[in-house]
């Protein structure tokens, strides 16, 4: 039998779009729903899927439900779940992913819950089907922030973990490795692909680790004007993405 999930561990999941995508992917996960009365309509299949297991709904008003949620951007719902952490990946399966073609997401440190849910909102967006993450301490995971940002894509895209010396290798096979750097790169659509792109992206202050980066084939840089530093990493992951689907 499942251990039973703690209060604590409980994920608060909130907006319109974030909901309707946990209901689609895994509705077995929500334990209870607050709505304010307005957004009852667009709920009706929600509510019912909860009715049918005997889980509790309810419509509150925003003063409550910003309570509930923790935030005011809550959106009008939010639905109380159970987590989805990241599994573990097993190598084996990546000659399978890479048939597909589609790029391999990796984040490498990305710490910001904010930046983890807009790199998988873009994922999600440029039909990127897997993200791993990276096996470190510093890495964030999925949470309330990180789901509210990604607006869904948290159900829409799969997530895996493992350390990445350790699975870079097994990868290669099956993908080219590319890591970002702010500088010593070239724009990624002058590398010459054989293989579907495994991208790597680095946490927010120190990028893309050096021993992860002395595994990749090949490292990439986003050329601009030069009159600001650098771009926030998940705005490069959106433009990274989009040099992978047009290229």
């Amino acid at each position: 039998m499942l251990a039973r999930t703690h209060e604590r561990d409980l994920l608060c999941v909130c907006g319109l779009a974030a909901v309707e995508a946990l209901f689609s992917s895994d509705p077995g996960r929500v334990e209870r729903l607050f709505y304010e009365p307005r957004l009852a309509g667009a709920l009706a299949r929600p509510r019912r899927a909860l009715a049918k297991t005997h889980k509790p709904y309810r419509e509150v008003e925003a003063d409550e439900l910003a309570r509930i949620a923790g935030t005011l951007r809550h959106g009008g719902v939010v639905a109380i779940a159970r987590p989805k952490p990241p599994l573990p990946l097993d190598p084996q399966l990546a000659a399978a992913w890479a048939r597909d073609g589609r790029p391999l997401v990796i984040l490498d440190g990305i710490g910001n819950p904010h930046n983890l849910g807009a790199i998988v909102r873009s994922a999600a967006y440029f039909g990127v089907a897997r993200i791993l993450l990276a096996e470190r301490p510093d890495q964030a995971l999925p949470s309330a922030a990180s789901y509210r940002i990604a607006e869904g894509a948290l159900d829409r895209v799969m997530l895996y973990r493992a350390p990445l010396l350790a699975a870079l290798p097994a990868l290669k096979r099956f993908y080219q490795i590319v890591g970002t750097a702010l500088q010593g790169g070239v724009p990624l659509g002058q590398l010459r692909r054989d293989r579907p792109v495994a991208l790597i992206l680095g946490n927010e202050e120190s990028g893309v680790d050096p021993a992860t980066l002395a595994l990749c084939d090949a490292v990439a840089t986003i050329p601009g004007s030069g009159q600001v530093q650098s771009l926030n990493v998940a705005a490069a992951a959106a433009v990274l993405l989009y040099a992978l689907r047009s290229g």
